[in-house]
């Protein structure tokens, strides 16, 4: 079963996406920081994380750039999920290396369907 980390500092828009993902059929583990993502990853590495912008100690736009950058984890997909829905928004997530951008707010099954995509590859 494919294991999604879920980085997001808001403990309700954390546990809604982790039931989600959860009830789709996948193992979710979750970090509230950037710099908890990062110690989680450097512990085990996800199939696939799923990561918010907007967080305190690091952003999301940094924690994407150095897993991108890293040999270990340069080829596990991240999703951006993030209020800053503007079209710069998008264009900058994705030049951090994020595979998709998703704005809040979502549809489930917007998430559901861009999660297994990506992991199916």
């Amino acid at each position: 079963m494919s294991i999604v980390l879920v980085v997001e500092d808001s403990v309700t828009q954390r546990e809604m996406i982790k039931d989600l993902l959860k009830g789709s059929g996948l193992d979710v583990a979750v970090a509230s920081d950037g710099v908890e993502a990062l110690e989680q990853i450097e512990g085990s590495c996800p199939d696939l994380v799923v990561l918010d912008i907007v967080m305190p100690r690091m952003n999301g736009y940094e924690v994407c750039r150095r897993l991108k950058a890293d040999p270990k984890t340069q080829n596990v997909p991240v999703v951006m999920c993030s209020s800053k829905g503007e079209e710069f928004d998008r264009y900058w997530g994705m030049k951090q290396g994020a595979d998709a951008y998703i704005a809040k707010p979502f549809q489930p099954t917007e998430l559901v369907g861009t999660v297994k995509q990506l992991l199916r590859g």
